[in-house]
């Protein structure tokens, strides 16, 4: 599946993609710096009614939010781990195992801990203003 749409659609995808792959527990996204995989994260989290302040948590590695359609989502940035050890001694591994939504930036960082069915998500940029949404299950 794919979708090509400007940042004033985002949520609208968003919906669309929860829709399509909701059973899906774990969701990899892929991307360059910058190119909205925080952006999307974000979007898809005002479509489950997410309460609190989504962000990056590039620092924090782990970051947990309250879903009303979704219940416990984690959101988790790996792009700071050196390697797997390091993901599963921040406890990376137990909350893929955990039943829950998990939605995962930079996931090539530990790519084995990774249970093998995940929602992969690639995003394009176009331009300034315009993404292309690649999905693969």
């Amino acid at each position: 599946m794919e979708f090509v749409f400007t940042l004033k659609e985002i949520k609208t995808v968003a919906e669309t993609v929860w829709k399509t792959y909701c059973t899906k527990k774990v969701w990899t996204f892929y991307a360059a710096m910058g190119s909205g995989k925080t952006t999307f994260i974000h979007a898809l989290c005002e479509v489950l009614k997410v309460a609190e302040m989504v962000s990056s948590p590039t620092f924090a590695i782990i970051n947990e939010y309250e879903s009303k359609v979704a219940g416990t989502i984690y959101h988790m940035d790996w792009y700071r781990l050196k390697n797997e050890e390091e993901a599963i001694n921040a406890g990376v591994e137990d909350v893929l195992n955990s039943g829950n939504l998990c939605l995962v930036e930079w996931p090539e960082k530990a790519i084995q801990l990774l249970p093998d069915d995940v929602l992969k998500i690639t995003i394009e940029l176009i331009d300034e203003h315009t993404r292309k949404l690649i999905i693969n299950e």
